[in-house]
């Protein structure tokens, strides 16, 4: 039922998901109303339900404009199912604004492939990725892929691999002189987590733990089964395909140094995970494995839902 639904690109399957992403995000915030007692807490709220939306959207652009999906809406799907895996991301909104930045700079990353105007998307996804840092110290690492990306396009240009640089410049001068002029605290809360935390004493809560191993043998098999049909995909998406397998590993690195840890880290890994997920499920020749696949992520997606906001 879900693969003949959403294997095709119709507007009932994005009326649905959005349907549905409401619904949990106001299902995850209804434990803690302490944010309806004031209008800027409701507009933080909405504001956060908006870019998680757009993320669905963009995700789903992204794959589709590159040719990464069969135009289907699997990546709109699976990118949700994700968001469900850990509902504590919807009470952060910084964490939030980080990874829309993020996803912004990876869709200017994977559409250099075109060659077209490589040098306003390399500046633009550097710029991006930046913004980014200033709410997630870590984000900084995405710049690899801004490196990987310029390695496997343009690399002849010696112009190229200093435009991250002046993108560094442009972003940081902005952020100084806005800190200095309005919060002076936002360059210390900026430095104070710019630190490596490799520890995990956050695993106390069973709940999250089983939620957290489950989304990781998830990903585990998207990913390496990703990993070994690299060679099958067309030749002229083998970079795009690369840039994904690495930003997912990037957002492994992310989780893994950032301080204050929690399991909503893992959203950095979601945009990857989906179009992994996408490949996958399309690659499979039998209906009922990929029926099956599909239904089984999504359930164990909803369980974990269920079993963290305590319904």
């Amino acid at each position: 039922m879900i693969t003949s639904i959403f294997s095709k690109s119709r507007p009932f399957n994005y009326i649905l998901v959005t349907v549905l992403m409401v619904c949990f995000f106001f299902v995850s915030e209804t434990h803690d109303t302490a944010w309806t007692n004031s209008s800027g807490g409701i507009i933080i709220k909405t504001g956060c339900l908006l870019l998680l939306l757009f993320a669905l959207f963009l995700t789903n652009f992204v794959t589709k404009r590159n040719g990464m999906s069969k135009d289907s809406t699997y990546p709109f799907l699976f990118y949700f199912v994700f968001l469900v895996f850990f509902p504590g991301l919807f009470s952060d909104p910084s964490l939030i604004a980080a990874n829309f930045f993020v996803l912004l700079a990876l869709r200017r990353l994977i559409s250099l492939q075109s060659l077209i105007t490589p040098k306003e998307k390399i500046f633009d996804a550097s710029l991006w990725i930046f913004a980014a840092a200033l709410f997630k110290f870590w984000c900084i690492l995405y710049l690899l892929i801004v490196f990987i990306s310029i390695i496997f396009h343009v690399s002849r240009d010696y112009r190229n691999w200093v435009i991250p640089f002046i993108a560094l410049l442009s972003a940081g001068t902005i952020f100084v002189l806005c800190s200095l002029l309005f919060e002076p605290l936002w360059i210390e809360r900026l430095w104070d987590g710019a630190y490596v935390d490799t520890s995990f004493e956050y695993f106390r809560d069973n709940r999250e733990n089983l939620a957290l191993s489950l989304y990781a043998a998830v990903s585990v098999l998207f990913f390496f089964a990703m990993l070994f049909s690299l060679g099958s995909k067309p030749l002229i998406l083998h970079s795009s395909y690369k840039k994904i397998l690495f930003s997912f590993v990037v957002g492994v690195a992310v989780f893994v140094l950032s301080p204050a840890k929690g399991n909503a880290l893992l959203s950095f890994t979601y945009m990857p995970l989906a179009i992994m997920a996408t490949s996958y499920i399309e690659g499979l020749s039998s209906q009922w494995a990929k029926e099956g696949f599909s239904l089984g992520v999504c359930l164990v997606a909803i369980a974990c839902f269920v079993m963290q906001v305590g319904l």
